[in-house]
Formats: C-alpha cells, structure tokens, sequence
C-alpha cells in the first residue's frame, strides 16, 4: 500500500480552493500547476524507475514550495474576507 502523497497539502480546504478558482483564473492556473508538480514529485519519489538526479528534485521541491506558499496567501485572504462578511 502507497502512503499518502504527502504534497497534497490542500486537502481540507477544497471547498474554498473551488470557490477561488472560479473566481480567479490567476489561482486556478496556479493551483493547477502546484497539483501537476505535487503529482510529478510523488511519482517520482515512488517509482522503482531510472533513478533522478537530487538536483532536480530539489529544484521541483523548491517551486512546488513557492506555488504553495501562494496559495496560503489567497486561502488566507478568502478565509479573511469570508469572516469579514459574516461579521
């Protein structure tokens, strides 16, 4: 059995990265790009292929962490503005 892919940090937010996507193309496209890498590294990490050099893996690791803080900073808004209308 696989263990969970542990870059699919976003899991408990779907509700509210749904929402942002519709509203903002900019997010959809980036939070696309973050689940290509997130699934890319996993896959990687997981294979029994050719090995891959550390170097690039590091690097993939590095953008999947710029991608994600990204996305923290929208979730944060929204959540922000959602309790400011709810106020």
């Amino acid at each position: 059995m696989k263990s969970q892919n542990k870059y699919r940090k976003f899991q408990l937010q779907q509700k509210n990265i749904e929402v942002l996507e519709k509203e903002n193309t900019r997010f959809k496209r980036v939070y696309s790009e973050y689940e290509n890498m997130s699934d890319d590294l996993w896959n990687l990490e997981n294979s029994n292929g050719d090995p891959v050099p550390d170097d690039f893996i590091n690097a993939m690791v590095m953008q999947a962490a710029y991608l994600e803080e990204e996305i923290e900073d929208w979730l944060i808004q929204f959540n922000q503005n959602k309790n400011e209308i709810k106020s």
